[in-house]
């Protein structure tokens, strides 16, 4: 990860960090647990119409989410919600749930989990993301949730 440290102090340049495709979805890692010395990881995500993760649950981590532009649903097992742009959601370890864009648009949003950790699931299960390189085709989605099954547990989450 490229970021920049300074008595202490860590900064990550525009752009900068590991950016991985996920099921359609864009996230670049921003902050993890290497450079926050485990405290939080940050992940900055494009999610497209249409796009977010399944029903799930983190037993070791909070997770936190602040929209910048979009709808979003949030979803547990009983309920959900469609929140917008300026809207922050956290979500206490061990409770059940999902995100998905409802709108037309992409949703730009920031991702925290504390402590850090789960954002390496991203980095192992991403297929690299570079610059102006459209995402995968759709067929390759099918291989990310077979692999996303096989090292979820290692991360200490699971999908429901």
């Amino acid at each position: 990860m490229s970021f920049e440290e300074f008595e202490g102090i860590v900064h990550i340049p525009p752009k900068a960090g590991p950016a991985r495709w996920v099921f359609g979805d864009h996230y670049t890692i921003k902050a993890d647990k290497e450079n926050t010395s485990g405290s939080l990881g940050l992940i900055e995500a494009m999610v497209p119409p249409g796009g977010g993760p399944p029903l799930h649950i983190h037993h070791d981590s909070d997770e936190a989410f602040y929209l910048i532009d979009g709808e979003l649903e949030i979803s547990n097992e009983k309920r959900k919600q469609i929140v917008g742009a300026g809207a922050f959601v956290f979500v206490p370890k061990g409770k059940v749930h999902a995100f998905k864009n409802v709108g037309d648009e992409p949703c730009k949003m920031l991702i925290i989990f504390t402590p850090a950790g789960f954002e390496r699931f991203f980095t192992e299960l991403g297929v690299p993301a570079e610059e102006g390189v459209p995402a995968p085709e759709a067929a390759q989605y099918a291989a990310d949730v077979a692999k996303a099954q096989s090292i979820v547990a290692r991360y200490r989450a699971e999908y429901v």
